[in-house]
């Protein structure tokens, strides 16, 4: 059984309610937002799930939640000031009435510059180009398209939010 200090940390910035519970069902889905009655009935006449079974040996994921920008910039410096640290962060490009998803990118740079980040947005505000000729760093920056396929995101999860080891460049 993992710790809690073992699992990775991922924050999700957006102003939708629903695409935070999208990213919480995929990224833990054994970890509904609260069992009901059913659920327990389910487990009870028929054990645990074979989802829990099978992902035992996957890392878990802590998934945090800020609605705007300048909430996201808030929660990272905390994290980073008391020493749990976030491996990755989905942000995305529109979130009215405050900073979009490029003001935040400026703002988290500036204090966490290899921070993985995933930009995420059914809307083209910015080309792929003019993201990368303002921010480069293209190893820790994805872009994610909307409506997310739930494999795609659980791919980028688990390969952005992997330990980074020292290999040697052959």
């Amino acid at each position: 059984m993992s710790l809690p200090t073992d699992k990775r940390r991922i924050l999700i910035i957006d102003d939708s309610e629903a695409i935070h519970t999208d990213f919480r069902r995929i990224l833990n889905p054994e970890q509904r937002r609260g069992r009901d009655d059913l659920d327990l009935l389910e487990e009870a006449l028929f054990g645990p799930t074979p989802s829990r079974a099978n992902t035992a040996a996957e890392p878990e994921f802590e998934v945090d939640s800020a609605f705007q920008g300048q909430e996201g910039v808030a929660k990272v410096r905390e994290a980073l000031a008391t020493g749990r640290p976030y491996t990755l962060v989905f942000l995305d490009y529109r979130m009215p009435p405050g900073w979009n998803g490029a003001e935040t990118l400026r703002r988290l740079r500036e204090f966490a510059p290899t921070l993985n980040v995933v930009l995420c947005s059914a809307y083209s505000d910015y080309s792929w180009t003019e993201i990368f000729q303002e921010f480069g760093e293209h190893q820790t920056l994805r872009e994610l398209r909307k409506p997310f396929n739930g494999q795609e995101v659980r791919q980028l999860a688990l390969s952005l939010s992997a330990p980074k080891e020292t290999a040697s460049k052959g």
